[in-house]
């Protein structure tokens, strides 16, 4: 135990505040869980109607990340994280005093606008502070803060949810605000950090250069093919947060919304207690490997789901499938990290999370769609396959890069 945990020793000290902060915040995640839920069952909405105002919610932040990133990449990650956060976290105070307004949804559009501006500048600077091996211990560090406070929240926010609704915004906007405060006042502003380091001293693909980020871009065609990849592993993901809520809403009736609210705790509990030992156990593999790993299990997890009505079988598919979310959360931005110049680092993180998240995106409208033709288990089985598919596309890709990868040594030596 103390030689897993011993992982995440010597980071810079504002990995570790990042990491408190991302446990607070997290507590307090309350509505993006709750929100398919909040749509159907408050707004009345069919499946359908509900994916469609999820996905409209997801295409806003798009937005907010190219102009989050642009900025993030001139003037600083902190300065534009600070200000996209507070503003992120006050589009959630009027909903709590407007009932089941439909005005609502247009302040949670608004709210994933800023969040959108968020992610590029939050991933740019934990990659300006880590480097190497370091990188995948303080990505790894950092989502087990977020899920030690997502093993909280969404239990919290279920028993909210029927008879204290107001709560869910507020406790998330609160939660939001005192983490940002944290890092104002304890983390430095990381693009000084890159700036005043010598291009020498970074690997080859870090260092910095000059031009828009497409040209850059399309240098490292890698990048844009791996993240078309990822677009399906979003797609099947984002079924944990839209059909299976449905799903256990179908089979467990009134007590569904509280069951589901477990099952979510009950997947951040599995990352809390198991990220330290899969990312001691798979530390030393390369990215692509740990990230065609959590396919396989995303394809056993999901596609479980299809056979099972018991509650112990939705905990145990759920088990299966974040040992997945662990492999892949850990590893994907130590990838794209290393392959991104740390003057676009922001860019080229919006550049990802565009591709990879239209899945994300499009995937409670797909579900919606695919829920009025056939049974709402079909899409398990859906899931399973596509999962599959994806899984032999990427060791494919892995092959031929590393293949590549040989080449150019060969031709260097």
């Amino acid at each position: 135990m103390k030689k897993y945990f011993q992982t995440y020793r010597g980071l810079n000290q504002s990995i570790y505040i990042i990491f408190i902060a991302q446990i607070i915040n997290s507590t307090g995640a309350f509505v993006y869980p709750f929100l398919t839920l909040f749509l159907t069952n408050k707004l009345g909405y069919s499946a359908a109607r509900a994916g469609t105002y999820v996905m409209i919610a997801s295409i806003a932040s798009v937005p907010g990340m190219f102009l989050g990133a642009k900025l993030a990449d001139s003037f600083g990650r902190k300065k534009i994280y600070l200000i996209s956060a507070s503003l992120a976290a006050l589009m959630l105070i009027p909903p709590a005093f407007l009932g089941t307004s439909k005005i609502i949804i247009y302040f949670l559009i608004m709210f994933n606008v800023f969040i959108g501006a968020v992610n590029p500048a939050f991933t740019a600077m934990v990659s300006d502070l880590t480097r190497g091996e370091e990188r995948k211990k303080a990505f790894s560090l950092l989502y087990l803060g977020w899920n030690v406070g997502y093993a909280i929240g969404p239990m919290i926010a279920g028993f909210l949810f029927n008879h204290y609704l107001p709560l869910i915004f507020l406790g998330d906007a609160l939660t939001t605000l005192i983490a940002l405060v944290l890092i104002a006042v304890r983390v430095p502003e990381t693009k000084d950090i890159v700036e005043n380091t010598n291009d020498e001293e970074l690997p080859e693909l870090e260092r910095a250069e000059s031009g828009s980020i497409f040209r850059v871009l399309l240098k490292r065609p890698a990048i844009i093919f791996f993240s078309l990849l990822m677009v399906f592993y979003r797609l099947v993901y984002a079924q944990s947060t839209f059909a299976l809520p449905l799903q256990m809403n179908e089979i467990f009736g009134s007590h569904g919304p509280a069951y589901y609210g477990m099952n979510a705790s009950f997947n951040a509990l599995v990352v809390v207690v198991f990220t330290v030992f899969v990312t001691g156990l798979t530390v030393k593999n390369r990215p692509l490997i740990n990230i065609t790993l959590a396919g396989t299990l995303f394809a056993v997890g999901f596609g479980m789901v299809y056979y099972i009505n018991a509650l112990p079988l939705f905990f145990l598919a759920t088990f299966i499938w974040t040992i997945g979310e662990i492999l892949e959360a850990t590893n994907v931005n130590v990838y794209i990290a290393a392959h991104a110049p740390v003057s676009h680092r922001a860019r080229f993180n919006t550049i990802f999370m565009f591709l990879s998240g239209a899945g994300f995106a499009f995937a409670p409208k797909l579900a919606g769609i695919f829920i009025e033709f056939y049974p709402l288990r079909m899409i398990w089985l859906a899931s399973f396959w596509i999962m599959v598919g994806t899984v032999v596309l990427l060791l494919g890709f892995k092959v031929i890069t590393e293949k590549k990868g040989r080449e150019g040594r060969k031709n260097i030596s």
